[in-house]
């Protein structure tokens, strides 16, 4: 599951115990990638707290299935299987439409490889919102004044672009700690997320 020794639910005390009962899933799970945290409990609060707030919060006027979408992409580019997987799933079911789903996700292997602009399966402005998360992923120095015009020009606002870009570095941050860990799914049920963008203190996953 991990490198690192993590504390299962069932041994679970105090804040971490707390915390566990917030994240639970409908059978009782909880995700490696949550679980990995569980030495520092703070650590495991603030990761939670952001990916709440930044994929799953009721301001946020992005396509929660584009959203998705970008973390599947992102994840893509830093060879995280463990976020593809998971968030693929978690895509899936938000566009229900699977031959849609495998469409994208084939759009987004080959435009990682390449230049996501040349694929013709999202329209151009969700194109124009990958290309943004590939130059954060890859080469975020580069990243002009310019590169934000573009965005705003293929249909962006600005608060939206905000949006684009943190769940573009909130899977660079989970990337790496999956990574950097040697989380696996072995006992996750993928797919689950906090998905109650009505209320952004409901951290179960469902």
């Amino acid at each position: 599951m991990t490198f690192i020794k993590t504390i299962a639910p069932d041994e679970a005390e105090g804040r971490l115990k707390t915390l566990y009962d917030r994240i639970t899933g409908p059978d009782g799970r909880i995700d490696n990638i949550m679980t990995a945290h569980s030495l520092r409990p703070p650590s495991l609060e603030g990761h939670m707290s952001l990916y709440k707030n930044v994929l799953h919060h009721s301001a946020n006027t992005t396509p929660k299935w584009l959203l998705e979408t970008i973390g599947v992409y992102v994840s893509i580019m830093n060879n995280c299987a463990y976020c593809v997987e998971h968030h693929f799933e978690g895509l899936r079911h938000l566009l229900k439409d699977d031959a849609r789903a495998e469409q994208i996700r084939s759009a987004l292997n080959a435009g990682a490889a390449g230049d996501i602009m040349e694929q013709d399966v999202l329209a151009p402005k969700e194109s124009a919102a990958l290309r943004y998360a590939a130059m954060i992923t890859k080469t975020p120095e580069l990243i002009r004044a310019n590169d934000i015009e573009l965005l705003r020009t293929a249909g962006w606002n600005d608060g939206e672009i905000l949006e684009i870009n943190q769940v573009a570095a909130y899977f660079a941050y989970a990337n790496r700690t999956v990574l950097g860990l040697g989380v696996t799914t072995e006992g996750d049920r993928l797919g689950l997320s906090p998905n109650n963008s009505d209320d952004e203190n409901d951290w179960g996953h469902q």
